[in-house]
């Protein structure tokens, strides 16, 4: 690879990576082509890219954007998921496919400019889908103002019930 090839790929990725908040580090040693093309297809399906880079070249994109977390994970057959905005999309696709077939390993993850580790990654892709988690977090907040609801109901009806007994028993004295 010629100087200029290798700036220009540089300058790429500096571009991807500052479309993509959230990049997962994986070491995809062991996969075979067609392996490969089922991840990247997986990954594509889920609006995620998957590029294979050089480390230094990684490492000078890295730099570039100011993440040095990362460095020390940059060694052997890196693989760089570019998971744009949304951190769980990403994250699921390696983890099934990890489950599945066992590989490749994610050795890092930055999200939002945190990184995470492998298992954090993991415990973050077992998070259900975000449309789940908002109708969770309405259920929570409307489960108190129901509650409130239904005693200011039962308040009510216990005052209706005293009002009609006080009524039959002033209309029986009368």
């Amino acid at each position: 690879m010629s100087k200029t090839q290798r700036q220009e790929t540089v300058a790429g990725l500096i571009e991807q990576l500052k479309g993509s908040p959230n990049v997962y580090v994986t070491d995809f040693s062991g996969l075979n082509v067609l392996r490969m093309t089922e991840l990247r297809r997986r990954l594509r399906g889920a609006g995620v890219e998957y590029v294979v880079v050089k480390n230094t070249l990684a490492q000078r994109a890295f730099a570039a954007n100011g993440v040095s977390a990362l460095d020390e994970h940059l060694a052997g057959p890196t693989g760089l998921v570019l998971a744009g905005s949304d951190p769980v999309a990403g994250a699921k696709v390696l983890a099934d496919f990890a489950r599945e077939f066992e590989k490749p390993a994610i050795k890092i993850g930055l999200v939002d400019g945190k990184p995470l580790t492998g298992d954090q990654v993991r415990r973050l892709a077992s998070l259900p889908p975000r449309e789940v988690l908002l109708s969770q977090l309405a259920g929570y907040m409307q489960a108190p103002m129901a509650q409130f609801a239904g005693a200011m109901n039962g308040m009510m009806y216990q005052m209706v019930g005293a009002l009609e007994a006080l009524r039959s028993q002033r209309s029986a004295a009368s």
